[in-house]
């Protein structure tokens, strides 16, 4: 496998020329089932397949499952920052900084995984209330300067949940066929 499929297993994010209420309704299910399906991948790891890249340079499963909670509830934040201000330019976080801290470097799955559960049980609560009016409401990007409207942020999102999937799937992937030989 090369190094861009390892880095994009599923293909860097292609935003539909229109996005239709049956596409964010696809996307909101996607998001909704997300937790359930990283808890599936991850599910019998031991430590040691846990602190397996995923890529090398890349962040092991552990990170990865850490990292996705913390992403998400910054993009919940985002979108809640969007529904109840005009256009706010939004806060960044340095995720790869954040990978490196010790609850996300040796920190216990479990913890994470429910996080991520709680975190889309409310974001999909939010996800499924809005109106035409409120998907079209948007936040800045403080690096890009980019106006994000939240219809595409799903997508972004839906599309970032499975990316990650794909990352530890294959990652759990290589380790059984190495672990069988």
């Amino acid at each position: 496998m090369d190094i861009e499929s390892l880095k994009y297993p599923i293909g860097k994010f292609q935003r539909p020329q229109r996005i239709t209420p049956e596409t964010i309704g696809r996307w909101i299910d996607e998001i909704e089932h997300l937790p359930h399906q990283i808890r599936q991948a991850v599910k019998g790891l031991n430590d040691n397949q846990l602190n397996t890249s995923y890529r090398p340079g890349g962040w092991t499963i552990r990170q990865v499952v850490h990292h996705l909670p913390d992403s998400h509830m910054n993009s919940y934040i985002r979108f809640r920052w969007a529904l109840t201000e005009e256009n706010p330019v939004i806060k960044t976080y340095h995720e790869d900084r954040w990978a490196e801290l010790p609850d996300a470097k040796h920190g216990n799955i479990d913890i994470s995984l429910i996080l991520l559960e709680a975190v889309h049980i409310r974001w999909v609560l939010l996800l499924r209330s809005l109106s035409l009016a409120d998907l079209h409401k948007t936040f800045v990007h403080p690096k890009t300067k980019k106006e994000v409207r939240l219809d595409e942020n799903i997508g972004i999102y839906a599309w970032h949940g499975k990316h990650h999937l794909g990352h530890i799937r294959n990652c759990v992937q290589r380790i059984s066929i190495r672990e069988q030989r």
